[in-house]
């Protein structure tokens, strides 16, 4: 699939700086990328799918800082 997108100046010149550096492909660099922000914009949607199951299922989530000091009595 091609897809296109506009870079700013900098972003521009910082990919190609990098890909001369490398011997890389600037396409190299922004697949990568894509599939680094992927993967953590997948992890926060999952996570926050689960809180939202959890609370439905009528159970409340507590700071973490309440159940560390419910274990230490």
């Amino acid at each position: 699939m091609t897809i296109s997108i506009r870079l700013t100046p900098d972003e521009e010149t910082r990919l190609d700086d990098l890909a001369q550096r490398t011997g890389r492909s600037k396409s190299f660099y922004v697949r990568t990328a894509l599939h680094e922000y992927l993967a953590e914009l997948e992890d926060a949607f999952d996570a926050d799918a689960a809180i939202d199951a959890f609370e439905k299922g009528g159970r409340r989530s507590r700071p973490l800082s309440q159940l560390k000091a419910a274990t230490q009595h």
